[in-house]
């Protein structure tokens, strides 16, 4: 399921949707929140440009909005129905949840975003021997 050739593969590793080799943001870790966003131009690799136009991106907020939704509620079942805490600590715990999530959120939006409109590409990805 996480191999590469599959999209959640370039989802979650955030490396480029059409080789799979090269990481598509110039800092790995998404928690120095200066470079959280910045990205490489093209893919060293296969030379894929990531910005396809201007504001490219924009769409990812679309995402974004899910894939908080999607954390947000898995926190208040954890909280509320599995810790069965009250919907005060269960509450605090999305808000926590959220802002701790951040920038995990905003990069896998952008990486769901751009493998909707770019799929793997066999042939561009390097041999290993």
């Amino acid at each position: 399921m996480f191999k590469k050739g599959n999209k959640i593969y370039s989802i979650f590793k955030g490396s480029c949707p059409k080789c799979h080799e090269e990481s598509m943001y110039k800092n790995p870790n998404a928690y120095i929140l200066k470079d959280t966003l910045k990205m490489h131009e093209r893919c060293s690799n296969c030379n894929t440009k990531y910005k396809i136009e201007p504001s490219f991106f924009y769409g990812s907020m679309y995402v974004s909005y899910g894939v908080g939704i999607a954390f947000a509620v898995a926190a208040f079942v954890i909280t509320y129905l599995i810790l069965e805490t009250s919907l005060d600590v269960a509450f605090i715990a999305i808000v926590i949840t959220m802002i701790g999530s951040l920038p995990i959120i905003l990069r896998l939006s952008r990486n769901i975003w751009i493998n909707l409109f770019m799929n793997f590409d066999k042939d561009l990805a390097k041999q290993k021997p």
